[in-house]
């Protein structure tokens, strides 16, 4: 349709009527004379309508689920943070679980050695003044302890007290190379001294170098005067090499301590020391050797009812009889 005058005269018109319908329809109210128009048109595109609004509704739900989003997303990041410090809990009572079983472990240890100790929590690796093998501890002399007091764990020599503050204490390891311990074989009560090597197994240097040892034979502290730095009988480790014997008045062996000084947590220092040399006492239980089983095979029966042995008895038995009767029948 060409956009001339004669159209834009009748569009005028058509704006001009549909203004008078309005105006006709609003002022009769509910007696308005285009009532029945409406309805007639009602009647026509209803099912248009709802066509349209049954296609719609989908995208309506999708919009209303996009509006919802929001509030899902911090449902779930509500659940997420609930569940992060519910795996925090179950993460800190494993811990404590674990912490309470080292305590556990540390106050039998004692029990079985009569040590009176102060039980303390390593809480820094290291030191400032070299590279030495060092912990520190969270007691210190307000809670009585002094210089040279044997410190150990539930698995056994841990090391000594080097240095102490007002609240903290620092702890030479026994696997450090200025470290040095007097120890005492099971058993055989020989002697010699044990050395840390960082890393590798202590080296013990055994007094006699005759000493009969060999690996799993196990060690503890032999002790020193007063006590101090050590007490006697505390677990040291086992043997895992020997060196061979030679000419010389020592002998070399070389022992895997008991305890992990790379997760040292709960330990224990010896405050007071047993009345009386606990000797073994404290060193585990070795395990009992599995019991050995011996199993007889008895002979199958043949299959007429015998064992083999005897029907073998009874072929030979009647070989015999044959060749006696041969004999008789020889002219």
């Amino acid at each position: 349709m060409r956009d001339t005058r004669e159209s834009r005269l009748l569009l005028v018109l058509l704006i001009a009527i549909a203004f008078a319908l309005i105006t006709v329809d609003i002022r009769g109210g509910q007696e308005s004379p285009v009532d029945g128009a409406r309805q007639a048109a009602a009647a026509v595109f209803g099912p248009v309508e709802n066509g349209v609004a049954a296609a719609v509704d989908p995208v309506g739900n999708a919009i209303g689920a996009v509006r919802d989003s929001g509030e899902r997303h911090t449902r779930i990041a509500a659940l997420e943070k609930e569940n992060a410090e519910l795996k925090a809990r179950l993460g800190s009572d494993d811990r404590n679980r674990s912490r309470l079983n080292e305590l556990d472990t540390l106050l039998k240890t004692a029990g079985a050695g009569q040590y009176g100790i102060k039980g303390a929590q390593v809480i820094a690796i290291g030191a400032a003044q070299g590279f030495s093998w060092t912990v520190t501890i969270d007691i210190g002399s307000r809670d009585g302890i002094r210089r040279d007091m044997t410190v150990l764990n539930g698995a056994g020599l841990v090391g000594r007290v080097t240095t102490v503050g007002p609240s903290t204490s620092t702890v030479l390891l026994a696997n450090d190379p200025d470290f040095t311990v007097g120890t005492r074989m099971e058993k055989s009560d020989e002697l010699g001294f044990a050395t840390g090597q960082g890393d590798s197994p202590l080296r013990v240097q055994l007094l006699n170098g005759k000493a009969k040892v060999k690996p799993g034979d196990r060690l503890v502290t032999f002790g020193s005067r007063a006590d101090k730095p050590f007490v006697p009988g505390v677990p040291v480790g086992e043997i895992v090499r020997v060196d061979p014997a030679g000419s010389g008045l020592t002998r070399n062996v070389y022992v895997r301590p008991y305890v992990g000084f790379t997760k040292l947590d709960i330990v224990g220092v010896v405050v007071q020391a047993p009345r009386s040399d606990p000797r073994d006492a404290v060193l585990p239980q070795k395990p009992k050797p599995a019991p050995t089983v011996t199993v007889t095979v008895t002979p199958k029966p043949t299959g007429s009812g015998q064992p083999e042995q005897a029907q073998n008895q009874n072929e030979n038995q009647a070989g015999q009889n044959r060749g006696q009767d041969q004999g008789d029948a020889t002219p």
